[in-house]
């Protein structure tokens, strides 16, 4: 690995007189271009910004030198850099022409420059020769731009001319008659109203951070994408800006989809580094035309490897699998189970690698990718639900004075040791062990037992089908029935909406996804929440 070559350490920092740190190449308190500050010459003591009037008097007499007119004259002390502003660019506390030495390219700055002219006539006392150069700079507390004494005298010929607005150059500030030897601010430039009445100066040269980041967000990225922070940097294919190196949001983090009456939302949660579920929302048209809508959901199980990938493949290939066999007639929860082995096929798939890629793993194949399934079909008056896992399927009526329901039942520890009788719901799901599933889709499940049930609503209400994301925060379906909104079936994005900050307000400890399908039916008289057929 290449190592640059560091800068040569600075005692104090010219913009803000901190020490920096050794190999610093800008200043961690104010943000100074520590590269482009030249090496003080020895035989030229830098002259202090203010001096008494007297003694700047004496610098305008010609042959006087800076060093005789301002004996054991300190450094300069430049005004206190202001506060950086959300861009992080620190504000100009002095222009490149008030130091002596060169410039970047080796040329003599303007103080410099001016020195070496042939003298003029001596200057008039209180003339602006007379009181020294006018040195620009800008106020740390006010922002306001100031001059002060101490120049030297004015060439042959007089002032150079006053600077123009908008000139890429910055020339020498005009002589100003009476003005007095202490630093005296200027308010104001321009005419009250015009472009300059602020106050304000351009600096002598551009931030070099402002400059390259200017320059390249000019540019547009060729093959990539740009990064959402500096704005100018490429992306690179692990997700990282190359310019300033921060992590990109990925396109999975947090997805919604809306399909009519359908709609789906999954977010990458509070804790996890990346989103593992996946869903899938359609619709489709049965044989005789009447409609059916489809939804499904799918967790990665984090322990597997590509988790995110399996829940994406199996999402798919179930979704793919319903969509052809609801067209063609297929009763919809015998496509419901052709779909889930659709998607267990799917699955597997990702496990078969090349031959020998497994030979720096000889376990590789006991991780095999993996994900849990949920999902359901509104067919006519049917409602069929499918899954293997724990993510699950719940009924929320749309009059919540009825009951509400939970429509699939764990593959986990806890669902069996509630099966069998040796714990309740409460203690079962309060044990570590609670999560463990039992059923899953991948190349190591034990054996692939595709979960469907099929139910006529006698009434109007709504289908969340989610992940544990969602449900361990509204685990009972009373809980689930109060975290959906009341407008849920109406507006069926917003209400997944509102269940996924629901999650995330509760602590957002795994990734939460969650489908909503609302259901109209005529109401038929009291009765169950749903009748399973």
């Amino acid at each position: 690995m290449s190592q640059s070559h560091q800068q040569p350490a600075l005692p104090k920092c010219p913009g803000c007189e901190e020490p920096p740190a050794a190999g610093d190449l800008f200043c961690g308190a104010c943000g100074y271009d520590l590269s482009a500050v030249p090496d003080r010459p020895h035989d030229r003591p830098t002259m202090a910004i203010t001096v008494p009037p007297d003694t700047a008097v004496a610098s305008a007499v010609p042959g006087t030198s800076e060093a005789s007119a301002v004996p054991g004259a300190e450094a300069v002390r430049w005004p206190a850099a202001a506060e950086t502003d959300s861009s992080d660019v620190p504000a100009p506390v002095h222009r490149p022409s008030d130091l002596p030495g060169t410039d970047s390219g080796g040329r003599p700055l303007a103080a410099e420059r001016e020195q070496t002219r042939e003298p003029g006539p001596a200057a008039e006392p209180g003339a602006a020769a007379g009181q020294g150069f006018a040195a620009a700079g800008q106020d740390a507390a006010s922002g306001k731009e100031f001059a002060a004494a101490g120049r030297g005298p004015e060439p042959v010929g007089g002032p150079e001319p006053a600077a123009v607005p908008g000139a890429s150059a910055v020339p020498e500030p005009t002589a100003v008659p009476g003005a007095s030897a202490v630093p005296v601010r200027r308010d104001d430039r321009a005419e009250p109203g015009g472009a300059e009445h602020s106050g304000d100066f351009a600096p002598a040269a551009p931030d070099p951070r402002t400059a390259e980041h200017a320059a390249a967000a000019a540019a547009p990225v060729a093959g990539g994408k740009v990064c959402v922070a500096c704005r100018s940097g490429r992306v690179d294919p692990d997700g990282y800006c190359e310019n300033c190196g921060h992590a990109q949001p990925r396109e999975r983090d947090h997805m919604e989809q809306e399909l009519g009456s359908v709609a789906a939302v999954s977010d990458r949660g509070l804790r996890h580094h990346r989103n593992e579920d996946s869903f899938a929302v359609s619709s489709t048209a049965l044989p005789d035309g009447s409609p059916a809508v489809v939804a499904i959901v799918c967790d990665g199980v984090s322990s597997a490897s590509r988790p995110d990938e399996a829940s994406a493949a199996a999402a798919n290939a179930a979704n793919e699998s319903l969509l052809e066999s609801l067209a063609r007639g297929t009763h919809p929860q015998q496509a419901m189970h052709e779909a889930i082995v659709a998607a267990s096929d799917a699955v597997n798939a990702l496990a078969q690698e090349p031959a020998g890629a497994m030979e720096h793993d000889a376990h590789r194949h006991q991780n095999a990718p993996a994900c849990t399934l949920v999902g359901a079909v509104m067919a006519g008056e049917l409602l069929i639900v499918g899954w293997v896992g724990d993510s699950r399927a719940y009924w929320v009526p749309e009059d919540r004075t009825q009951p509400t329901a939970r429509l699939t039942e764990d593959d986990s520890w806890a669902a069996q040791m509630v099966a069998a009788g040796l714990m309740n719901e409460a203690e079962a799901y309060a044990d570590e062990r609670a999560h463990a599933i039992t059923g899953w889709l991948g190349a190591d499940a034990y054996e692939l037992e595709p979960h469907t049930a099929a139910f006529k609503p006698d009434r109007s209400g709504v289908v969340v089908v989610c992940t544990d994301g969602l449900w361990n925060y509204a685990e009972s379906a009373e809980e689930m029935a109060a975290a959906v909104p009341a407008d849920a079936q109406e507006r069926p994005l917003r209400g997944a909406q509102v269940l996924v900050g629901h999650a995330l307000d509760g602590g957002g400890h795994d990734n939460v996804t969650v489908a909503l399908l609302p259901f109209a039916v005529r109401p038929q008289g009291a009765g169950s929440a749903c009748e399973t057929v």
